[in-house]
């Protein structure tokens, strides 16, 4: 995959989907699997395997590598495939070498966790895997203690297609935007829907998403209005998930795939709890008003359950 068809495709959706688990705690695969194959058929225009929704941080490097192959059987080319890797640098190399192998376009790399990890040594860490990996990087920045000068070597290196910034400074995201005008960098909303104008104005073009588990279609109104620059219905189609965004913040976003995984769980698909350290599921309160807002959709009755 070409990096300027990688670029063109974070400038629309990446739709980060669940990892569905059974009963006895292992991977269901094949569940897994059609779930990805029906947000492909959505529309969404790059599918993330292995990122933050799909639970990467507690998942084995053996559950990782095999949920990259599963999401890249299942798209079957109806849209682009980015394999979610991080931990080690060697670790990382590894895992995204054996994602290209398994046919994914792309790679993205997770925010280092290391609590001793220092802020350029961070952006060295992205610039590192994208030397030794020949597919496309996508460097996913959670963190605003990089500066700007580090973070624009990290977005104008040559094998990097985009920066997915997660960061709420939106002055830091302004000046790395002045910072590489007029360069090859791409910066994409790394904030969801909710995010998704105010970055938008800012020059990031693109936005990833959790919702598309759940209702895809409500995430694609949101992006063609931005696409067309109507900032009043986008807002609006805002407006209509705010309530389901809101209660994925809960608990330090602890409840962010909790929430995912209980709304499906509603629409009669059952993925499994959430592993810990996260949420496993939510309280009966919690559950009774995901039910309502998902009512409010017109995808339930509040009296089926």
């Amino acid at each position: 995959m070409s990096n300027d068809k990688v670029r063109q495709a974070l400038c629309g959706i990446s739709g980060v989907h669940v990892t569905a688990w059974r009963a006895d705690g292992e991977a269901d695969w094949a569940l897994t699997g059609r779930l990805v194959r029906g947000i492909a058929e959505a529309g969404i225009h790059n599918i993330v395997s292995a990122g933050n929704t799909g639970e990467f941080y507690p998942m084995t490097t053996e559950e990782v590598q095999r949920c990259h192959a599963v999401a890249a059987e299942a798209v079957a080319a109806k849209a682009l495939v980015t394999a979610g890797i991080g931990r080690s640098l060697r670790e990382a190399v590894a895992t995204g070498r054996l994602a290209q192998q398994a046919g994914c376009d792309a790679v993205m790399v997770h925010h280092p966790l290391d609590p001793f990890a220092a802020p350029h040594a961070q952006a060295d860490y992205f610039i590192a895997i994208a030397e030794a990996l020949s597919v496309p990087v996508v460097a996913y920045i959670r963190s605003d203690a990089i500066g700007v000068k580090d973070l624009a070597r990290v977005a104008t290196h040559a094998n990097v297609a985009g920066v997915k910034f997660a960061s709420a400074n939106m002055m830091l995201l302004a000046d790395c935007v002045r910072e590489t005008e007029g360069t090859s960098a791409n910066w994409i909303c790394g904030l969801a829907e909710g995010w998704a104008a105010p970055f938008h104005a800012l020059g990031a073009r693109g936005f990833t998403s959790g919702l598309i588990n759940v209702a895809p279609q409500r995430s694609l109104a949101v992006w063609r209005a931005l696409e067309a620059g109507d900032y009043v219905k986008a807002r609006r189609e805002v407006d209509a998930i705010a309530g389901f965004e809101k209660l994925r913040t809960k608990y330090g976003n602890g409840a962010n795939v909790t929430v995912v995984k209980e709304a499906l769980r509603l629409l009669g698909t059952n993925v499994g709890p959430v592993r810990l350290p996260g949420l496993p599921e939510l309280n009966e309160a919690e559950r009774a008003e995901l039910r309502t807002i998902i009512a409010g959709w017109g995808m339930l009755r509040v009296a089926a359950e």
